[in-house]
């Protein structure tokens, strides 16, 4: 009977492919011959490994969230908010994602992370491009960190670009002057550039939303998914800074950062500031 049940498996099998002679494999489309061939370590020791993959999965996913932010800026400019909420949530999911990261790296101890620091040089995560993006098109803009991505004219202009263009909150302040909520003119013609400074007429037209629940409820909706990638991100913060407390305590960065201080600072910054006050008001 046992013979029978396991050639009967088999037979459930048979059409397994198996002849990859002309066919494209799994690993060729995702091309993992160039991903997993990507962790040259600087040095012997066997942690760098973990250094090096846990910034690269991060880097990665931070690739997705760019690409969801940069659909969802797009669906809210278009009155889709069904699809932008799809997409917002996808990006509040992945960034669950690299918060976790964080929690496997800081396996890492003090003392092995300084067998390898010193290969590193002056590279550190502080010029990751990808992460300079997510915060421009959230509407965090600081000027002096395009200087670091210099050597690369064609990245440098990549972020000249995200620097200079409206971000995600600008998205959705549009979406509720389309929707008749009366916004100082000059929130919509300051220049992007510029941090993003709480307007009053901003806050007056959100506390209206979370008071009319029902009749703005795609514009609750939208706020409530704002306020989700805000909280995740802060948390990502937090995370990365007390990792690095752990692993260096308050030490100078690789890059020349503060470290553990200047992680501090920016927790302090709010990107979306109408949707925190208005919780106080309601």
């Amino acid at each position: 009977m046992e013979e029978q049940k396991k050639y009967k498996a088999a037979d459930n099998e048979a059409h397994i492919h198996t002849d990859f002679s002309k066919d494209m494999t799994y690993g060729e489309y995702l091309q993992l011959d160039k991903i997993l061939s990507a962790q040259k370590r600087l040095s012997d020791h066997h942690d760098e490994m973990l250094f090096i993959v846990i910034h690269q999965v991060s880097e990665l996913w931070m690739k997705l969230i760019l690409h969801e932010l940069k659909a969802a800026i797009a669906s809210i400019e278009e009155d889709d908010f069904q699809t932008a909420f799809k997409t917002l949530a996808r990006v509040s999911k992945t960034q669950t994602q690299i918060i976790q990261a964080w929690d496997v790296l800081s396996t890492l101890t003090p003392a092995e992370y300084l067998e390898f620091r010193d290969s590193l040089g002056q590279a550190s995560g502080f010029q990751s491009f990808q992460y300079r993006m997510i915060e421009f098109a959230l509407g965090y803009k600081t000027e002096h960190v395009l200087k670091i991505y210099e050597k690369d004219p064609e990245l440098h202009s990549q972020l000249e670009e995200a620097y200079h263009s409206p971000g995600l909150y600008d998205a959705a302040i549009k979406a509720l002057i389309r929707k008749g909520f009366p916004v100082n003119e000059s929130v919509i013609k300051r220049d992007y550039t510029d941090q993003y400074e709480s307007d009053e007429s901003v806050k007056a037209a959100w506390a209206a939303i979370y008071r009319n629940t029902d009749k703005y409820w795609d514009l609750y909706e939208l706020a409530e998914k704002l306020v989700d990638i805000e909280d995740w991100l802060q948390q990502w913060r937090f995370r990365h800074m007390k990792t690095v407390e752990r692993i260096i305590g308050f030490k100078q960065g690789t890059g020349g950062s503060s470290g553990v201080n200047y992680l501090k600072r920016v927790l302090d910054h709010r990107f979306f500031p109408e949707l925190w006050d208005i919780r106080t008001e309601l």
